[in-house]
């Protein structure tokens, strides 16, 4: 059995990590969360199943992510991760396994050496990096090898990425270490301030999910959100409206539309003429907050459209440079040196 070959591609992001196949397709799609018993350093969950003990654990179980900020946090956590990751999708050390894991373009040296000692230690055989903006143009099936603008627009749970592509590379780029964590952030802060009500992280991600928007939409529905109450610690109810959400995430939203207008302003004039036609093609988990799309196209004068599948849009890519591997990897990142 040695010898045996295996291709992965992993989108190892903040919120949720996806695992591609090659010949496969998606076999893994969870939430980045891993509960470890503190005591014994047992893993206990991965996925939706540590996902579902954020907040509800006792003290001695810890529901931890290990990716802040599209980086890595915890190392060691990171490489257990990787290795349940690969035994779920079957591979083993008799595997001479390849992947392809898919990175911010913000990622630094020491990041990016992090996470390819990290694949290394739970068992690939060989590691390679993909820019996410890259591999989301690959999965968005955009023309990114003719003389043509392409801008993507990637705002995932810890990261945000703009990228202008023409003739294979990237033109113009720009990131910022916020997203939808930094959304569900700004409405539990909101919750704090303007009702001195506690509430966590699970259920301000909720909140935005049912009712959060970046533009008006006309939308009337409200929601009802139970916390704790900060003077008294006694349990508190709520109703909150689209219009107080949308303002609490105002500032995370203010943030990604900044790097949108500053990689507008670097992208050379015979390709912005390009976006015109060719409008922004927007990606990414928060991506779909609601009204998103409106909002970037009313701050940069473009057409926006929302990818199909936006989660699984850059791991669809990096699966695309597995099964064209020769042809594709000239995408792939340089290795940092040591």
């Amino acid at each position: 059995m040695i010898g045996l070959a295996r291709d992965l591609a992993i989108d190892l992001g903040t919120a949720n990590t996806l695992v591609y196949s090659r010949g496969e397709g998606i076999i893994v799609n969870e939430p980045t969360v891993i509960a470890l018993n503190s005591r014994t350093n047992e893993v206990l969950a991965i996925g939706h199943e540590a996902w579902q003990m954020i907040g509800r654990t006792p003290g001695y179980i810890v529901a931890v992510r290990p990716l802040r900020g599209g980086a890595i946090t915890d190392f060691e956590v990171t490489e257990r991760l990787i290795r349940l990751l690969f035994q779920r999708a079957g591979v083993s050390r008799f595997y001479r396994t390849r992947v392809l894991i898919c990175v911010p373009s913000a990622i630094t040296h020491v990041e990016q050496r992090a996470v390819l000692e990290a694949a290394r230690r739970a068992g690939a055989a060989q590691t390679f990096l993909i820019e996410q903006p890259m591999a989301a143009a690959i999965g968005a099936s955009l023309p990114i090898h003719e003389p043509l603008g392409n801008m993507i627009v990637d705002v995932g749970g810890g990261t945000s990425e703009v990228a202008v592509i023409s003739l294979g590379g990237v033109v113009a780029l720009e990131a910022v270490r916020v997203g939808g964590f930094d959304m569900d952030a700004a409405i539990q802060a909101y919750v704090r301030r303007e009702y001195g009500m506690a509430i966590g992280e699970r259920t301000a991600e909720e909140i935005k999910v049912a009712i959060g928007s970046a533009f008006p939409s006309g939308d009337q529905y409200k929601a009802e959100v139970r916390g704790r109450d900060l003077t008294t610690g006694t349990a508190k109810i709520i109703v909150l409206s689209p219009e107080e959400v949308r303002e609490a995430v105002d500032e995370p939203v203010r943030a990604i539309l900044e790097i949108i207008v500053r990689a507008l302003g670097k992208t050379p004039p015979e390709l912005a003429q390009d976006l015109i036609l060719q409008g922004v093609h927007l990606v990414g988990g928060s991506g779909m907050l609601r009204g998103m799309d409106q909002r970037i196209s009313k701050e940069s004068a473009l057409p926006v459209h929302l990818v199909d599948a936006p989660l699984e849009c850059v791991v669809h890519g990096a699966g695309r440079c597995l099964e064209s591997f020769d042809r594709l990897k000239e995408m792939f990142m340089d290795r940092p040196r040591s």
